[in-house]
C-alpha cells in the first residue's frame, strides 16, 4: 500500500472552491486511475491536504504525470494556490 499525500497552501476563502474541485475529480481518480484505492481531503488551518492511496508507489507516481492530475487537477486548482504544493510518496511497512 502506498499514499500520495499533497499539501496545498489555499486562502480560507477559497476552500471552498479547492473542495470543489476535490469533489469533482473524486470518482473519476477512484473509478479510471490504475491502482487507486482511495482519495480524502483534509482540511486544516494552515493548509489544505488531499490524501491519495495507491496499491503501489509505482502508480502513485504515475498518477503525478496522468491527464487527470496534470491537466484536470491542477488547472482547476492552479488559480488558488499561494504556493507551489508539497507532494510526498509514502509507502506502508
Amino acid at each position: 500500500m502506498a499514499y500520495l499525500e499533497i499539501t496545498l497552501s489555499v486562502d480560507a476563502a477559497d476552500r471552498p472552491a479547492a473542495a470543489g474541485v476535490y469533489q469533482q475529480y473524486k470518482q473519476p481518480f477512484l473509478d479510471t486511475v490504475t491502482g487507486a484505492t482511495s482519495k480524502e481531503l483534509l482540511v486544516r488551518d494552515e493548509d489544505v491536504q488531499v490524501l491519495h492511496g495507491f496499491d503501489t508507489t509505482a502508480h502513485a507516481r504515475a498518477y503525478l504525470s496522468s491527464e487527470l492530475f496534470t491537466q484536470d487537477v491542477v488547472g482547476g486548482l492552479s488559480p488558488l494556490l499561494q504556493a507551489d504544493p508539497e507532494i510526498r510518496i509514502y509507502e506502508t511497512a
